[in-house]
């Protein structure tokens, strides 16, 4: 499974805060076990425009999620922000 630094976000690849939230890139419901460590800010951005279906076929690759235009452009904006940093999370239309 391709990793990020350590201390940091798999998504984003910022470091993490005192909230962290386990992703698992093959969703538990589709009998998916590995986890990747994540942002709840990023964890939500992930679901917001994946399914649990699309998810299962990416799997781990980081860089086909980043292909989603949505998620490349909330990576973008949220690169700078603190590690503990929190937002609500828009759904696509």
């Amino acid at each position: 499974m391709p990793t990020s630094p350590p201390n940091s976000c798999w998504l984003c690849e910022r470091p993490l805060g005192r909230k962290v939230q386990q992703h698992h890139p093959v969703p538990k419901a589709k009998k998916g076990r590995a986890t990747v460590p994540v942002h709840p800010i990023c964890h939500r951005a992930i679901h917001a425009n994946f399914t649990n279906a699309q998810l299962m076929r990416i799997g781990a690759d980081r860089a086909a999620l980043l292909e989603e235009e949505a998620l490349a452009r909330f990576v973008e904006w949220v690169a700078d922000k603190p590690p503990d940093f929190h937002a609500p999370t828009r759904r696509p239309r």
